[in-house]
């Protein structure tokens, strides 16, 4: 079963700054999948309190949260949505659709990025190149932009990586090494190539105060400027199908990366190319990065409907502490410094991070079908979806 996700991303800042209680992007405000929010752990059998339910078509965009809207992205009947609904009370408040092909290869298929909020704007990619900007109130269309056009080719799987926000610009990894937009008007800002990528979301590095953007392309990682794409270094890191699927984490001044069908590798950021630390095949993330916590990750490892566990990982020796069976895969966040673990069935999981053993402290099913989206949370709520569109808002509110 080999499929690309998207379950990718990093940059920091959208063109305004993050409310409290807001979940602006792919894995939240920081892009780390890391929230201070405080939530309630002590539920009853049926698990926590259910808000709303939605259907938002096939696929496995996660949610984007702010000012009080909620946004993800599906498809039903050939045509992708970009979805918007009241966050508390689940109403529809726009949606905006336009033709785009299922694309079902060993999965169900569907847009796989997600929606970045950017002051009154939606950034969005669909699953095959075209990018919008929206306003982020209305849904009215700011500018568009089909990436086709310009000859860039997507991925078996389609485009996955979820819009960086970088200053005034719009990062993505589609196009050989990435592109960018002006966020204001839409002009093609840079383009490095027209040949297909990897699947992960771009990601913002800093090292020695100067910034670059990450993008893990199909056969390498590769740094760039953020203002015109020129490159300043690459780092070969071939697999099999092109499968560079989740984000490049940040540890220190070290950036590990892990690939299903390659295993992990940490490095050392220094002038003109990075140190290899270590090499090695003892983690193997395929659609979640995971939560990188202190010196520990939390992640699931293997490929999704292959051979899987949770594990309890050690960054600075490339080590396993410990390995669960039990959610054997699915996505996580934190939040109220406890993993939220969403299981591919459905299960949610709330668990004390230990470099031990994993300790979990309530749990319930709270939805069905195949889950591989990451939950987000924002103000209290968490919403999580399957791959048929099924979304569910939970209060996990203090007291609830």
């Amino acid at each position: 079963m080999r499929l690309a996700s998207a379950i990718c991303a990093l940059s920091l800042l959208s063109a305004a700054p993050a409310f409290a209680g807001n979940w602006p992007q792919w894995r939240g405000p920081n892009r780390d999948g890391i929230s201070t929010e405080k939530i309630n752990t002590d539920w009853s059998a049926t698990g926590p309190k259910v808000l709303w339910h939605a259907a938002v078509g096939i696929g496995f965009s996660s949610i984007s949260v702010s000012q009080g809207r909620a946004y993800t992205m599906g498809n039903s009947n050939d045509h992708e949505t970009t979805w918007c609904f009241d966050a508390v009370t689940g109403k529809e408040l726009w949606k905006h659709t336009y033709p785009s092909p299922l694309g079902a290869v060993y999965n169900e298929g569907g847009p796989v990025s997600t929606p970045t909020v950017a002051g009154n704007h939606v950034l969005a990619i669909s699953k095959w190149g075209d990018v919008f900007c929206l306003d982020a109130a209305t849904g009215s269309v700011v500018w568009e932009h089909d990436l086709r056009q310009d000859g860039v080719i997507s991925n078996r799987w389609g485009f996955a990586g979820s819009p960086l926000i970088w200053h005034e610009l719009v990062i993505l990894n589609a196009g050989t090494e990435g592109c960018a937009f002006e966020l204001k008007t839409g002009r093609l800002a840079w383009l490095s190539g027209t040949k297909p990528t990897g699947y992960a979301s771009p990601t913002l590095f800093k090292s020695d105060g100067k910034e670059s953007v990450l993008i893990f392309a199909a056969k390498q990682l590769v740094a760039v400027e953020p203002q015109t794409g020129h490159e300043l270094w690459r780092f070969s890191w071939e697999t099999g199908w092109n499968e560079n699927s989740t984000d490049p984490l940040i540890y220190r001044n070290h950036i590990l990366i892990s690939s299903f069908t390659r295993g992990c590798g940490l490095l050392m950021a220094k002038p003109g190319a990075p140190e290899v630390i270590y090499d090695k095949k003892t983690l193997s993330t395929h659609l979640s990065p995971g939560i990188l916590l202190g010196e520990d990750l939390y992640a699931f490892s293997g490929e999704a409907k292959q051979k899987t566990d949770f594990r309890c990982f050690h960054v600075p020796s490339g080590d396993v502490k410990w390995t669960q069976k039990e959610p054997a895969f699915g996505s996580l966040i934190c939040a109220d410094g406890k993993l939220v673990i969403l299981s591919e069935k459905g299960e949610l999981v709330i668990g004390e991070p230990s470099s031990m053993e994993f300790k979990p402290l309530a749990r319930a099913q709270v939805i069905g079908g195949l889950c591989w989206t990451p939950p987000a949370l924002a103000d209290g709520l968490l919403y999580v979806r399957n791959a048929t569109g099924e979304l569910v808002c939970l209060d996990l509110k203090p007291g609830a």
